[in-house]
């Protein structure tokens, strides 16, 4: 064997290194489509999810909080607050939920204060349940603790 690599060579280490990327790629994005129904939680998604989905868009949540790792991180984390401040009940957390909308904007000294929503019961229950199925998706043990 010589010691220069010819222009064959180079090309035959190119397309085979090319196609050895590209098998990788599809494999892993076969794995991903075919673990992601196992993962979501998609088959316990209500018409109230969705429409806390809309509620958490609509009023820009993803500004200030995070969910699931996404978004600002002014806020506290949001996708374990089921289980943070409900206790992983359900009539609980949704009692505080309403509690808390309602309560805003605390005065609490030295702190941006939340605004308020003006919410109804309906509004509330709603993006509770949102959180409620968030908390309930496979996030690999994301956030690492529960304050988020």
């Amino acid at each position: 064997m010589t010691e220069r690599i010819t222009k064959s060579m180079a090309k035959n280490i190119y397309y085979g290194g090319g196609m050895f990327a590209l098998l990788i790629f599809f494999g892993l994005t076969f794995d991903t489509v075919k673990q992601i129904p196992e993962r979501s939680n998609e088959i316990a998604m209500s018409h109230s999810v969705v429409a806390g989905k809309a509620l958490w868009e609509k009023n820009n949540c993803v500004g200030c909080h995070t969910i699931l790792g996404e978004g600002a991180y002014y806020a506290p984390e949001l996708g374990n607050v089921f289980q943070r401040r409900g206790a992983s009940d359900e009539s609980t957390f949704k009692g505080y939920m309403l509690g808390w909308m309602a309560a805003q904007p605390l005065n609490t000294p030295d702190r941006r204060k939340m605004p308020q929503f003006n919410l109804n019961e309906e509004e509330v229950n709603a993006l509770s349940d949102f959180f409620i199925w968030t908390s309930k998706v496979d996030t690999n043990e994301w956030p690492p603790t529960i304050e988020g």
